[in-house]
């Protein structure tokens, strides 16, 4: 069976084989092989081709990689562990989404923290003059999921009150091209602050408040299957969220 996901790499990316071939200093000969007879290249020829593609290595080749490498490749995605979102030093949410050359993304039922934070906005504004995609995911406000969520945390209708905040905030972002906002109605397990292929996980623990809830920083590396987890889980989110009413 050909390889159909490297073929459909290199068609999205308006690439042919040679110039595969001449990116990372192989044998168009060897490339075409890698496709029609879905040979398994070298791991550093792997790498190569991810990196070259934008894709992950384990996507290209589901198979060439034993559970042993992935675990210990995901284990090294993560960067540091914060014991709660209030140890995250300020200047961190910056940095990271400063980094962002392709993408950002926000998912949380408010974030309060980030729309009260005029820095924070700019950054997201002139990110997407320079053409990268932002896209930040708000709970429904009127959704079962955010009473529930207020009540788990044991501040009941504060939790719907901070998104119609935040909503408020973002006023002028909302109007920004290239920046989206939708509402979605999920159980949010997670809240995901992502830049490119960096990610700070805000996870949720029940009957804690999220400023008090621990913080992954994760980095996503060849190999690796954790930070992948997470953009998935974020493109779900994403596909079955709604636009904000009005905008």
């Amino acid at each position: 069976m050909p390889n159909e996901r490297l073929r459909a790499a290199l068609l999205e990316r308006g690439m042919t084989i040679a110039m595969l071939a001449e990116a990372i200093d192989v044998d168009p000969k060897t490339v075409e092989r890698w496709i029609t007879k879905n040979r398994t290249p070298y791991r550093r020829h792997r790498y190569a081709v991810a990196s070259h593609l934008g894709v992950d290595e384990t996507y290209l080749w589901p198979d060439a990689l034993s559970n042993e490498q992935v675990t210990a490749a995901s284990t090294s995605e993560l960067v540091t562990l914060y014991p709660h979102r209030t140890s995250v030093p300020r200047d961190a949410w910056g940095r990271l989404f400063a980094s962002a050359e392709r993408e950002i993304g926000v998912l949380v039922y408010s974030g309060l923290f980030l729309s009260e934070d005029g820095g924070i906005q700019r950054i997201f504004a002139d990110k997407a003059k320079a053409g990268v995609r932002v896209r930040i995911l708000l709970g429904d406000p009127d959704s079962p999921q955010v009473a529930e969520r207020g009540s788990d945390e044991g501040v009941d209708e504060a939790m719907a009150a901070k998104i119609r905040n935040a909503l408020v905030l973002y006023k002028n972002l909302r109007k920004q091209d290239g920046v989206e906002f939708r509402l979605h109605r999920t159980v949010l397990y997670n809240s995901i602050y992502r830049a490119d292929d960096q990610l700070l996980v805000n996870t949720h623990v029940y009957g804690v408040t999220a400023a008090h809830a621990p913080v992954w920083h994760l980095r996503r590396i060849a190999g690796g299957d954790l930070v992948n987890t997470y953009l998935e889980s974020f493109e779900r989110v994403w596909e079955g969220a709604t636009p904000i009413p009005g905008d």
